[in-house]
C-alpha cells in the first residue's frame, strides 16, 4: 500500500511539471557585424590643390575610396619624394610621370606604373602669335623659358625638338622658375615651356594671342599616373586592384559630369570659389582632353618606348631599362 501511495505522489508531481508555464528559451544575439576598417593610404600628389586632381575628388566624395577600403590623404607637400618612398616600400602609391619611373628604375628602384590616368604628354611651348614663330623648327636661335633643366617641362620641349630635328645646342634655354606667365607677357624670352591646361589658359585669359605646340602632337610619351612597387605587385594586387577601380571611377565620373566635379573641388582646392570660375573650368576641361581613352587608365607600349629614347638621347641614363617591368595594364578594365 505504502509503495502504490509512493508511486501516484510521483506521478502526481511529474504532471504538475509537466502542466507548469515553461520559460521560453533563451535566444543568443546575433553578432553585430563589424565593419573591416580602412587601410589609410598617404598618396603623394606632386603639385598645390587644384582642379585638374578633380578624379581624386570626386574618388573621395563620392565614397569610392572608401568602399574600395581606403582612407586616403593627399599629400601636396613638395618635400615629399613619392618615388623614392613607393620604391622603398614606405608608401604603396604616388603620382608620377613615366620619365620619373624609368629614371628610378635605372637606379634600381623597384617602381611599377599601374594606370596611365594622362593619355597624352601634358607639356605646351607657347608663344605670342605676334612672333610669327610658326612651327617647332622655327624655335632655332631663339630663346625659351622654362623651370629649368628638370622634370617635365625639360622632358617634354626637348621630346618635341627631337621630333622636328632640332637639337638642344640650337636653342637657348633660360631657367626662369615657374614664372612663364610674366616672361612671356614682358618679353623676357621668345617662347615658355608649360602645363597645358596651366599656363596657355592663363595667358589666354589676361588677353594674349598665343601659339601654341603641345608635345603629343608630336610624339607620344608615357605620361603622370599612378605607381606602386614590386613587393606590393606581388604580394597584394587586390590592394591595387581596389585603389585603381576607385580612381577609375573618379576619372569615369569627372569625364561625364565636369561640372559636378567642379563643384566637388571646392571642398578640396582652397579658395576656388573665390577663383574665376570661367578660368578653371578651362583647366578642368583642357586636362579632361588629355586623360580621354576609349580604354581609361591605358598605358602605351610605344609611348614607353619613346619616352625611353628620349631620356638615353639626353644622356639620362646610360643603359636601356627592361620596359615589361617598368608598367603594366594588368589592372585595367
Amino acid at each position: 500500500m505504502f509503495k502504490r501511495l509512493t508511486f501516484l505522489l510521483i506521478l502526481a508531481a511529474l504532471l504538475l511539471a509537466a502542466c507548469a508555464p515553461q520559460p521560453a528559451p533563451t535566444e543568443t544575439a546575433a553578432p553585430e557585424p563589424t565593419e573591416k576598417p580602412l587601410t589609410k593610404v598617404r598618396l603623394p600628389m606632386g603639385y598645390i590643390p587644384n582642379v585638374q586632381y578633380a578624379p581624386y575628388y570626386v574618388a573621395a566624395a563620392k565614397g569610392y575610396f572608401a568602399e574600395a577600403g581606403f582612407e586616403v590623404e593627399f599629400d601636396y607637400s613638395f618635400e615629399t619624394d613619392g618615388i623614392a618612398l613607393v620604391g622603398a616600400n614606405q608608401l604603396p602609391f604616388t603620382l608620377a610621370s613615366g620619365e620619373q619611373v624609368l629614371l628610378a628604375r635605372s637606379q634600381g628602384l623597384p617602381v611599377v606604373y599601374v594606370l596611365g590616368w594622362y593619355q597624352q604628354y601634358p607639356i605646351s611651348v607657347m608663344a605670342k602669335s605676334s612672333s610669327k614663330i610658326q612651327t617647332p623648327q622655327d624655335f632655332r636661335n631663339r630663346k625659351i623659358g622654362l623651370p629649368g633643366l628638370f622634370g617635365a617641362n625639360y622632358i617634354g620641349l626637348l621630346a618635341m625638338l627631337y621630333a622636328n630635328g632640332v637639337e638642344e645646342s640650337e636653342v637657348t634655354l633660360e631657367s626662369i622658375g615657374f614664372n612663364q606667365v610674366e616672361a612671356l607677357a614682358t618679353d623676357q624670352v621668345d617662347l615658355v615651356v608649360g602645363y597645358a591646361a596651366n599656363e596657355p589658359v592663363v595667358l589666354r585669359w589676361k588677353g594674349y594671342d598665343l601659339t601654341e605646340w603641345r608635345t603629343s602632337e608630336y610624339v607620344q610619351l608615357a605620361s603622370n599616373g599612378i605607381v606602386t612597387n614590386e613587393t606590393l605587385l606581388a604580394e597584394n594586387p587586390e590592394m591595387i586592384q581596389a585603389f585603381i577601380g576607385a580612381i577609375l571611377k573618379g576619372i569615369q565620373d569627372t569625364i561625364r559630369d565636369p561640372d559636378a566635379a567642379y563643384e566637388i573641388c571646392f571642398d578640396y582646392v582652397e579658395n576656388l570659389k573665390e577663383a574665376d570660375a570661367m578660368v578653371q573650368k578651362q583647366v578642368l576641361g583642357t586636362s579632361i582632353e588629355m586623360w580621354r581613352s576609349e580604354r581609361l587608365g591605358y598605358s602605351d607600349p610605344q609611348a614607353w618606348e619613346n619616352m625611353q629614347d628620349v631620356l638615353l638621347k639626353m644622356k639620362l641614363y646610360s643603359e636601356p631599362v627592361d620596359l615589361d617591368q617598368a608598367f603594366s595594364n594588368q589592372f585595367v578594365p
